[in-house]
């Protein structure tokens, strides 16, 4: 969407408050031994004291209040009371919800207990991908220049980047144009961001993976050649400056 009014401000301020506010309480709450089930029940609490409701379930009937993927899953992993957090794992969590008509984005992924598997390196290398990503991003500058950006810092970094999951525009439903803000230089794409609008900007940093596959449950996906992927996502306000990180309160980039 295109903020065009200060009653349009306030209510992408408050979702995005809603969706960083639980992201970051999730992040905190996951601990060894719990159920991704558990956690999804977690957020799902804090996400109805905002009056706020789940996008995936309003959007799409996702089985769960939020997504949380596990190891070599890539995304969309539903919470169940059969998966239990192990010391090392790679989780995903990305929450999504609708507030008063408006919608805000965000994700991160961690390492829960002790990095026995040597995921934290993979985790930091989409943290400062999508950091250096949003100090570009401004009313004007090629969109798929960003996404060469982050192609090319994934590279520098020795990781790949999946080409069929992308950032998207939000707001006014959980995905608006401009859809398929890739994180690699299409060169046929020749838009602009925008001065006004509101973007869910996300990486998909992989180990071995360029590719994200669904599985036979019709939701989680993987990498068409396995390994590992991180994810961390910012609903952003775009001006002529630098943007407004609207979930900013998630802390996903400390």
């Amino acid at each position: 969407m295109s903020i065009t009014n200060e009653a349009e401000l306030i209510g992408m301020q408050k979702v995005s408050e809603a969706v960083a506010y639980t992201l970051k309480e999730m992040i905190n709450y996951a601990e060894v031994g719990m159920t991704t089930k558990d956690l999804d029940e977690y957020g799902a609490k804090i996400l109805s004291d905002f009056g706020a409701k789940s996008a995936p379930y309003l959007t799409y009937g996702f089985p769960g209040w939020t997504c949380i993927s596990v190891d070599n899953e890539f995304c969309h992993g539903i919470p169940n009371s059969e998966r239990t957090l192990k010391d090392g794992d790679l989780i995903n969590i990305d929450v999504s919800a609708e507030l008063n008509g408006f919608w805000a984005d965000n994700g991160g992924s961690f390492v829960v207990g002790k990095d026995i598997n040597q995921h934290q390196k993979l985790v930091d290398a989409s943290k400062f991908i999508l950091n250096k990503a949003i100090n570009n991003i401004k009313g004007g500058v090629r969109i798929a220049d960003i996404g060469f950006l982050m192609e090319t810092e994934a590279k520098k970094k020795g990781y790949k980047v999946i080409k069929n999951l992308g950032g998207h525009g939000v707001g006014r439903s959980l995905h608006e144009e401009p859809d398929e803000l890739m994180n690699y230089r299409n060169r046929f794409d020749t838009r602009r961001f925008k001065k006004n609008s509101v973007v869910a900007i996300e990486t998909f940093i992989s180990t071995d993976s360029t590719i994200a596959v669904e599985l036979k449950d019709g939701w989680t996906m993987v990498g068409n050649k396995g390994g590992y992927m991180a994810q961390h996502e910012h609903t952003i306000l775009i001006t002529d400056g630098k943007p407004v990180i609207l979930t900013q309160m998630n802390e996903i980039l400390n």
